[in-house]
């Protein structure tokens, strides 16, 4: 009589539990070239961003302009050794010739509608709720005027104090930067001019990065006062 072979209940068990390693193991790789595909597009960013600086002071210099440069050439070369300690491809960022953004006319403003004849007078009207505060999140503490509306926010890689560079507002001016992904925000001045609308420095960043990230893609940007 021919015997057919059959599993037992604890080879079934061992082998569901193999297979069930396998399947995270791959889940936990994707996932982990997940972050660090952020951390590295963060760091491209903070290089570009301090090249097309660099390539703006050459092509409009002043009494300042060689010490600009060489400072930021210092911060290019920190974002590469932190490119090479993350794993990531170093110096991506297109080279110092890349050319800086062209500047953007301002929009022109539109005249305010007219209400219709038989709207009841304005301070009688509830306020409305701005649908671009609401649509940030976490807005109840905005202290400013949002600008630069979907602006991602990296670092310029700068030592000191906390603070600001941007290339929309004079040095002086006061910015509030939140990271939405997990509210935290920080409060800065404008020192230097960059090549983005806000760049924050490394104390100031620290303020409000995710760990391992170098790079706020979901960031509320405010001018205070």
């Amino acid at each position: 009589m021919s015997r057919k072979k059959t599993l037992t209940g604890k080879k079934k068990i061992a082998l569901l539990v193999g297979a069930a390693t396998v399947v995270g193991g791959g889940a936990f790789a994707m996932t982990g070239t997940s972050q660090a595909s952020v951390a590295c597009d963060g760091l491209v960013t903070a290089l570009q961003n301090n090249e097309r600086f660099i390539a703006d002071q050459r092509a409009n210099p002043d009494a300042q302009s060689e010490a600009r440069i060489a400072n930021r050439q210092a911060v290019i070369e920190e974002i590469k050794r932190k490119q090479a300690a993350s794993g990531c491809e170093v110096g991506t960022g297109g080279g110092e010739a890349a050319q800086p953004p062209a500047q953007q006319p301002p929009a022109q403003e539109q005249p305010p509608a007219q209400p219709p004849a038989e709207a009841p007078p304005a301070e009688e009207q509830p306020p409305a709720n701005g649908g671009g505060e609401e649509a940030g999140g976490g807005d109840a503490g905005a202290v400013g005027e949002v600008v630069c509306a979907g602006s991602t926010v990296t670092l310029s890689g700068e030592a000191g104090e906390p603070a600001a560079s941007s290339n929309q507002f004079p040095i002086g001016t006061t910015l509030k930067v939140t990271n939405l992904d997990n509210n935290k925000s920080t409060t800065v001045k404008v020192a230097s001019p960059s090549g983005s609308c806000a760049l924050l420095n490394n104390a100031a960043f620290e303020q409000v990065r995710e760990p391992g990230k170098f790079l706020i893609r979901k960031a509320r940007i405010e001018r205070v006062g």
